[in-house]
């Protein structure tokens, strides 16, 4: 099924994915953003394209951001989380069309090597990157984001432990 992006309930928030990439060891994929001044981290995402299924999504935006598509599927979300932006944010991005996102959230397991990622891709995002304990990356993340972030780990990281 494609997407073109008002068919999940409210159009003021735009369809997107999220993922939750880990290494062999469970730790959590994170970048620091580029266009932000503060240590902004946060887990790859992004938009779903028109005529785009969340897996094609997901994948192209993997590529994208961190030069790799190297993962296997843990699990898919069956739900979408929402965040709102910070309304100063929301009129900056997307010519101010949406509140916040809507997604779907993936927990993907990274089968290459760290030599494998590459941030500095053609329209790079993040301007450095690390792995991080679960418990670490709430304390990281930018605070319009950690509601979300905590539902996702509650959600996904039973998967995650069954998947090890």
């Amino acid at each position: 099924m494609h997407f073109t992006g008002d068919e999940f309930g409210d159009p003021l928030y735009r369809a997107a994915v999220g993922m939750m990439v880990l290494n062999a060891d469970n730790k959590i994929f994170v970048g620091q953003r580029l266009d932000s001044k503060e240590p902004a981290w946060q887990m790859p995402q992004g938009g779903i394209g028109p005529h785009e299924d969340t897996d094609q999504a997901m994948l192209r935006e993997l590529q994208e951001e961190i030069g790799t598509r190297n993962v296997e599927i843990i699990v898919k979300s069956k739900t979408w989380y929402k965040y709102d932006l910070p309304p100063d944010l929301a009129q900056r991005l997307w010519n101010g069309k949406f509140k916040g996102q809507k997604q779907i959230w993936y927990a993907l397991r990274f089968r290459g090597n760290d030599k494998d990622i590459d941030i500095h891709t053609y329209h790079p995002e993040f301007r450095s990157w690390k792995w991080v304990d679960k418990e670490e990356l709430l304390n990281l993340i930018i605070p319009f984001k950690r509601d979300l972030y905590e539902h996702v780990l509650q959600d996904l990281w039973g998967y995650v432990l069954k998947h090890t």
